[in-house]
């Protein structure tokens, strides 16, 4: 088979480079056909401007995903059954919703008025890689590929510069963003499991330069108020250098450049001009700074998403996708593994369901959702809230060598819900149906890596668009098809 090499580390499916995984097939049968390797050029270079399509394409302009680290119990917020035993039912009574014979639980009645403005995905799974750990099903929902380094404790090995790139890497790789802005925001916390931090939160083999830039305030996860005390000191401007100072100085490096055309030939492939010229232009423009200003919002909107980490890291969200951000990521503000806020209800989930993670969800996410509606963002804006997985139909029984009480529920990757708003995506629409104990998809059954392959499309970026590792092989974004359906 001939494979066409682009530059080495670097995506092949710029309009300027591309190929794709299907042409990279049809090459390989080129040979029977009697192509040239200039015929074989034309096709990489035809292959890069071939025009995608179909519902969605190209429609989001930002996404925001909102990801319940930790794995929330689909059975007792957004998938509840009836007439199942009591080691099954959830205790929480269940109530109507926007949409006619569509009920969520008692926990989310804020969010069961407007679900006539998002898709419900109820029947989202997959069959684990290894163990059912957080780390491991937190890296496949984050990069689309599983790992096959799972220790028996259920850890993996920490972030490394071999891992597969987070989606939001490849989006601002591939559709870098047209305002002077932060073009990948994760916030307010890394995505961890006990000691290993940030896994699947990293542009791994693309190169730092497409990591995200990271808020975590200074606070235990507990501390409600830490959004107020967010800092941003590296996009402030010293208080004796104004931006037309440093203007004058980005004019005064030009005019030396001109002269010194050999340096800049030698540092070409480096492209010290651009990364300059966008450091400059984001602070000289201060849209970022103005952004995390969240004291400008009004008190009664920063009521409305909740006075808590979680949703004032949304109205943060709203506030950066408002400036240009491309991609923003909201991690549940508690460790996957940890109690209290946590989603990981292994024991007491009646408490913690009713009293902190489910009222603080409700609020902020309805809220959200709401504010970018009425401000006309949710036209280009692609919202996507999910876990990495769920939780078991039986309540107390152990399914991943944890501990449950009578009230816990443990990890299911089989069975679960998310939710998809937002560019093109159909309004009030449930997608799947998961069976009479919601163990398995009854109905349309969607894997992480669909979901991802979905949020691609809606970038109008192919999923199969051919990336390159460390070790400069090929890869797909993701080995998956959008699930054009959920679109209009």
């Amino acid at each position: 088979m001939l494979i066409i090499p682009g530059q080495p580390g670097k995506d092949l499916c710029d309009r300027n480079l591309g190929v794709t995984r299907r042409a990279v097939l049809r090459a390989g049968g080129s040979g029977m056909l009697g192509l040239s390797l200039g015929s074989m050029l034309k096709l990489q270079s035809a292959s890069a401007n071939t025009v995608h399509g179909g519902p969605g394409w190209g429609k989001a302009k930002s996404v925001v995903m909102v990801y319940l680290q930790g794995g929330p119990s689909h059975l007792d917020l957004w998938d509840p059954k009836e007439n199942v035993p009591d080691k099954v039912k959830s205790v929480f009574g269940n109530i109507s919703t926007k949409l006619p014979g569509v009920q969520f639980t008692e926990n989310l009645p804020l969010l069961a008025q407007v679900n006539d403005k998002f898709t419900m995905i109820r029947s989202m799974g997959y069959t684990p890689n290894g163990l059912f750990n957080h780390t491991a099903a937190i890296y496949q929902m984050q990069t689309g590929y599983t790992t096959d380094k799972v220790s028996p404790s259920g850890q993996l090995e920490p972030p490394s510069p071999k891992d597969f790139p987070h989606f939001g890497s490849n989006i601002i790789r591939l559709k870098p963003p047209t305002e002077p802005m932060l073009p990948f925001v994760m916030l307010p916390r890394p995505l961890q499991e006990s000691n290993v931090v940030g896994k699947g939160g990293t542009a791994g083999f693309l190169g730092r330069e497409y990591d995200p830039y990271t808020l975590y305030p200074e606070g235990d996860d507990m501390d409600m108020e830490k959004m107020s005390r967010i800092r941003v000191d590296d996009l402030q401007l010293r208080a004796d250098v104004f931006a037309a100072r440093l203007e004058r100085r980005a004019k005064l490096r030009d005019s030396i450049d001109l002269s010194m055309p050999e340096i800049d030939k030698a540092v070409a492939e480096y492209r010290l001009d651009e990364y300059y010229d966008r450091a400059l232009n984001l602070v000289v423009s201060g849209r970022a700074r103005e952004a995390f200003s969240l004291d400008q919002e009004p008190r009664d909107v920063r009521d409305r998403y909740g006075r808590n980490t979680f949703g004032q890291s949304l109205m943060l969200a709203r506030r950066l996708v408002e400036a240009g951000t491309r991609v923003v990521e909201v991690i549940w503000p508690k460790v996957a593994n940890s109690d209290n806020h946590s989603w990981d209800h292994h024991v007491g989930l009646n408490e913690r369901m009713k009293n902190q993670s489910g009222p603080m969800l409700d609020r902020g996410l309805a809220t959200f959702i709401a504010d970018l509606d009425e401000r006309g963002l949710l036209e280009e804006t692609l919202v996507v809230c999910v876990g990495e997985f769920g939780r078991s139909p039986q309540k107390g029984v152990s399914t991943s060598g944890n501990g449950n009480s009578a009230d816990g529920r443990d990890h299911w990757p089989y069975c679960f819900t998310s939710v998809v708003a937002g560019a093109g995506i159909k309004r009030g629409n449930v997608h799947g149906k998961s069976d009479k104990t919601a163990s398995a998809p009854l109905e349309d059954p969607v894997h992480p890596t669909e979901l991802l392959a979905t949020i691609y499309h809606a970038f109008g970026i192919d999923p199969e668009t051919i990336v390159y590792n460390h070790l400069k092989q090929p890869r797909e974004l993701v080995k998956a098809k959008a699930i054009t359906r959920l679109f209009s």
